[in-house]
């Protein structure tokens, strides 16, 4: 694979408050004062859009990373919308959205497109998050359909990890460790074909933070692309280096986007011929699960972690 073809990357970031571990995270896909990271591929563009973090990034970035091309929003514009400026701030033919608390393993990049350039329907490729520990994150699931959901809420996945029908949301029965196609991996580190966004859209604005990433892989499923896993790209992953600092806010808003992902794919704003049906009960189930339990996890997060805890602008 030619260095002409390695260089077809635009890197999206968007950070909030996670300034040092977003410099780590630029180290990966710019390189270091003496050059690029070995094994890594030269990119079109490295976009980073801070959502008014107000730690110095701004800062930072133009002082250290004056090739990275820097969107400094003045107020918190929220991952999905942060992200779509990303996007439309480059033209490259794919797209590589990295969290700031992530870190491109060697060869990461390239492992990535090389399997979007083999297969043409590939619309989206993740790839494997590991954790600082050295485990590997458990970081694809299914789409949250009422029988995973409830399966999963009633703990049996912890009971009977791996049975492929109760641990089917968060995928317990797999290890993380082969290639396969899935529905939803996490979008901490994520590529996708600028062709495939060019068809479905953007993120929807409408999910300000959570389940953005798996309304956009089911609407690339919807249309046909694929999504697959590839092991053999491996990215570090700090994990929630932004939505630990406000907790009690990121379940409440986890919640929302479940209920918002349900009206809209499942009973809702969907064109009829994209939308999956499901049964009535099974939709309300999960739709008033999700609303009664919001503030009651919220609460608990709170009182767990008093002083580890800030507001999200």
């Amino acid at each position: 694979m030619t260095q002409a073809l390695l260089a077809q990357f635009d890197v999206c970031i968007v950070s909030w408050r996670t300034r040092e571990l977003l410099r780590a995270c630029l180290q990966t896909v710019v390189g270091l004062p003496a050059g690029r990271v070995a094994g890594q591929p030269e990119v079109a563009r490295v976009i980073v859009v801070d959502n008014a973090s107000g730690d110095g990034t701004v800062e930072m970035v133009r002082a250290e990373f004056p090739q990275v091309h820097l969107i400094a929003n003045e107020e918190n514009r929220g991952y999905a919308a942060a992200n779509n400026q990303a996007i439309r701030a480059g033209d490259a033919p794919f797209v590589f959205l990295l969290n700031p608390d992530t870190a491109a393993g060697q060869g990461a990049l390239a492992a990535l497109l090389r399997e979007m350039m083999d297969d043409p329907r590939v619309g989206a490729v993740a790839p494997q998050l590991v954790l600082p520990d050295g485990s590997v994150e458990r970081s694809c699931r299914s789409f949250p359909e009422p029988a995973a959901v409830l399966y999963d809420a009633a703990g049996l996945s912890r009971l009977f990890p791996r049975s492929e029908v109760l641990g089917r949301y968060r995928m317990t029965y797999w290890d993380h460790s082969s290639r396969r196609e899935v529905d939803q991996p996490m979008a901490s580190a994520l590529a996708l074909r600028r062709a495939a966004l060019d068809e479905v859209g953007l993120f929807d604005e409408s999910f300000p933070l959570y389940f953005n990433d798996v309304d956009l892989c089911y609407r690339l499923r919807q249309a046909g692309w694929r999504i697959v896993f590839q092991p053999g790209a491996k990215v570090l992953h700090h994990h929630g280096g932004s939505t630990s600092q406000a907790r009690p806010r990121a379940v409440l808003e986890s919640h929302r986007g479940l209920v918002r992902f349900y009206r809209k794919h499942y009973r809702g704003e969907a064109r009829p011929e994209r939308k999956r049906r499901v049964s009535l009960p099974g939709y309300w189930v999960v739709v008033l699960m999700a609303a009664l339990t919001a503030y009651p996890r919220a609460a608990f997060v709170w009182l767990a972690h008093p002083g580890r805890t800030r507001r999200m602008p």
